[in-house]
């Protein structure tokens, strides 16, 4: 075999624009080269095969040794086209093992906080084009609605414009200041779209969403990361109105194409042209899926390996011509041209131990897991004082701190999900346990007082699936979930553990098994035996903090209510525990705001806020459908009030911005950081929409009894509603601006103004 030379031929010379090295390229490929190049495949299966017949475009799930051997094979091809190297690098480089784990997604939107999220973004993404890896499938896009979906916990949570300014930093953080630069790495924002709106909270089920519901809600976000630059978007697994994503004309090629005049890559998610035979029926074979999924202008396909074959019969059968896939190949080529791949194929650097897993990236996730954590209740009794020696007990103070539950001490499950032992990667079984900082770590190594520890419950079991280890298409099937019974003997000894202290920090929440990727749930309430165990040691009388641990808003039992306090951590990243005890014991201030609501029962969703208006009450027969906890709620260690809410101009054209000013005080003793959010609700709209919506918000920092006169500048052409013709339009009328620490309408002070 004859390989091209440097500069004999213009698709290897450097200096010519990429638009001509693309053309001279693709004028040389064969039919089977240009199918390959828009498949991605699984790197754990037989890369020789996947290389050397296939052509392949794109590998994903690599480990170190697999991905040179790839590289090695890309240099036995005729044309030695490299490879693009993808990864769900979902909050730190889930799969390399001495990386840096972040906080979940979930967990990183309750700081509300843009530019540290960029911040995160960036250093992961330094870590991971240390690793040769050269694209992450983050962010996540989609909108929290039902609890029970398995996915909640890699999403911003619930409000789309929350999300919109959160992916939008991640975007900038990941992709830098362009692919030429060695540390970017191609962003995805996914699942386009409305792969969240579930049935019955069931991953990748039906998305029963009209159009304009779509352009409402779910397109926002999407529409803004595509503007402002995201190159690659991947496609959900779902169909809506009966058409799945993969094939559906009017989104890809309507709206993503054409309204927003996107021009970067498409890829599939997970054999997503395959389902459309063996799981949603809507294709007659492979042939049919292949030539469906490249009229509707998919660029790549991950792992549908079948669709190598599938192509070349479709064009045998005449179902495309040989240049229907010259366009996604096309777009394919000019990211690894502008990626610089074919001069440097970017595989791990030598010096990649100093760049992964550094001091710099274990402060900052330091820094972003303290800011996610989320003071839901607290009765006085935090933040923990130690006693003075010798001294009375007052109720804050304590000499001995009883650390209980499952996850007080289990570092793997303090991750969370894609996250080395979630289980989507064969080479990881789990983080270094030495990197990890867990609960009970961080009281031990910071805390003034003695801490005593018992694990009190266990969770869950999980057993095969007796349907079978993997799916047709040959990924592994989630297996099944067996809740643990209580354990006498083991919440026995966590009372002992609670009587013999001044207070008890209860770790309880979810475990791997009940989240994920096809892991959804059909309750919310805490399983195993952590109900019995909290109602245990809140019987004793001691003061119980209760930490949830928890991958999404969760259920708490009743006796939860005389609760000391309840922090949520969601799942808080390597540096979780350490951010957990400096909030305990008063070293930092508690300043997370919830990105998403918290249901009293399964069975009151969705609670989200932003809510259509009109119904028979507001109230179910038997339960209020009022959220335990609110979007935007959490509390301080101070107090801050809010007064003296005007707006400069109260009549204003669409052209216009609301200027607002509102008096922000600090009336407490410590220090905080105060999210002042500005909700809208537009009075009277020509077709039902949300009763508020999230606008704009403002960070203040605030020393005790500090006062703040805070700016808010909103554009009138942000209030916008989708009418009946799906046209997003600012209607003329009366406007209620609403300010205030939370989307609780009884805490937020409210004036108007009129848009002519």
């Amino acid at each position: 075999m004859t390989h091209p030379t440097l500069r004999t031929v213009p698709y290897l010379n450097a200096d010519l624009p990429i638009p001509e090295r693309v053309a001279d390229l693709l004028g040389r490929m064969t039919l089977e080269e240009k199918i390959g190049q828009m498949l991605q495949l699984d790197a754990r299966d037989d890369l020789d095969d996947h290389v050397l017949r296939r052509s392949v475009g794109s590998i994903l799930h690599t480990s170190p040794e697999r991905l040179l051997r790839a590289n090695e094979l890309t240099a036995q091809t005729r044309l030695r086209i490299p490879l693009i190297v993808g990864e769900d690098c979902i909050h730190g480089h889930s799969f390399w093992p001495g990386a840096t784990i972040y906080p979940t997604q979930l967990g990183m939107a309750s700081s509300w906080d843009a530019s540290l999220i960029e911040r995160v973004a960036r250093a992961t993404a330094v870590e991971v084009a240390a690793t040769g890896i050269h694209w992450t499938f983050s962010p996540v896009l989609c909108i929290a609605r039902d609890l029970r979906w398995g996915r909640v916990n890699e999403t911003f949570g619930e409000d789309p414009f929350l999300i919109g300014e959160l992916a939008s930093a991640m975007v900038r953080g990941y992709q830098g200041k362009g692919l030429d630069d060695p540390t970017a790495i191609l962003a995805s924002a996914k699942h386009f779209a409305g792969y969240s709106e579930t049935q019955g909270g069931r991953d990748a089920s039906e998305a029963d969403i009209s159009r304009r519901k779509l352009r409402s809600w779910f397109l926002p976000p999407f529409e803004r990361v595509a503007r402002e630059g995201c190159r690659t978007f991947m496609l959900g697994y779902q169909s809506t109105d009966g058409v799945p994503i993969t094939i559906n004309d009017w989104l890809l090629s309507d709206v993503l194409r054409g309204e927003w005049g996107y021009t970067g890559t498409l890829i599939t998610d997970w054999d997503n042209v395959g389902r459309m035979v063996w799981e949603q029926h809507v294709q007659p074979d492979i042939a049919h899926a292949a030539a469906a999924a490249v009229k509707a202008g998919n660029d790549m396909v991950m792992n549908t390996p079948t669709f190598f074959e599938g192509a070349l019969d479709a064009v045998a059968q005449g179902l495309l011509d040989e240049n229907s896939f010259d366009a996604a190949v096309e777009r394919i080529l000019t990211l690894k041209f502008e990626l610089g791949l074919f001069e440097n194929p970017r595989l791990p650097v030598e010096a990649v131990e100093q760049l992964v897993g550094t001091a710099a990236h274990a402060e900052l996730n330091l820094e972003v897991a303290r800011r996610s954590l989320v003071l839901l209740e607290n009765d006085g009794t935090l933040p923990l004082a130690p006693a003075a020696p010798g001294g009375p007990l007052a109720p804050a103070t304590v000499k001995r701190v009883a650390v209980v539950g499952p996850l007080a001490d289990d570092a793997q499950e303090q991750l969370g999900d894609w996250a080395g032992g979630s289980g989507q990667a064969g080479w990881l079984d789990g983080q270094p346990r030495e990197m990890i900082t867990t609960v009970l770590d961080g009281l031990r190594e910071i805390a003034p007082w003695e801490v005593v520890h018992a694990r009190g419950a266990d969770i869950l079991t999980l057993e095969p699936d007796p349907r079978g280890v993997t799916w047709p298409d040959g990924q592994p099937r989630p297996p099944v979930v067996s809740p643990c019974a209580p354990d006498a003997d083991q919440i026995a000894a966590a009372v002992a553990a609670a009587e013999s202290a001044d207070a008890v920090i209860a770790v309880v929440g979810d475990a791997l098994g009940l989240y994920g990727e096809g892991r959804s749930t059909a309750t919310l309430e805490l399983i195993g035996g952590q109900i019995a165990l909290l109602d245990a040691l809140i019987e004793t009388g001691k003061p119980v903090i209760v930490v949830l641990l928890a991958s999404k808003p969760l259920v708490l039992p009743a006796s939860v209510s005389r609760a000391a306090a309840v922090l949520w951590v969601a799942n808080p990243g390597m540096q979780g525990g350490r951010a957990i005890a400096e909030l305990l014991t008063g070293v930092t201030e508690p300043t997370g705001r919830l990105p998403i609501s918290f249901a009293r029962h399964a069975g009151q969703q969705p609670t989200y806020y932003n809510q259509i208006r009109g119904q028979h009450g507001d109230r179910y027969a038997d339960l209020t459908q009022s959220p335990a906890w609110a979007f935007g709620e959490g509390l301080s260690y101070t107090t801050v009030a809010y007064s003296d809410l005007v707006v400069e101009e109260a009549t204003l054209a669409a052209s216009d911005t609301v200027v607002a000013q509102v008096t922000v005080t600090n009336t407490g003793e410590r220090p905080t950081i105060e999210t002042v959010q500005v909700y809208v609700r537009d009075a009277i709209t020509s077709v039902s929409w949300a009763d508020k919506e999230l606008k704009t918000y403002r960070q203040v920092a605030l020393a005790p009894g500090e006062s703040a006169r805070v700016r808010l500048d909103l554009p009138v052409a942000d209030c916008t509603i989708v009418d009946a013709a799906g046209n997003r339009v600012v209607e003329p009328g009366e406007f209620d601006l609403l300010v205030g620490p939370s989307s609780r309408d009884e805490v937020l002070l409210r004036t108007g103004f009129v848009v002519a």
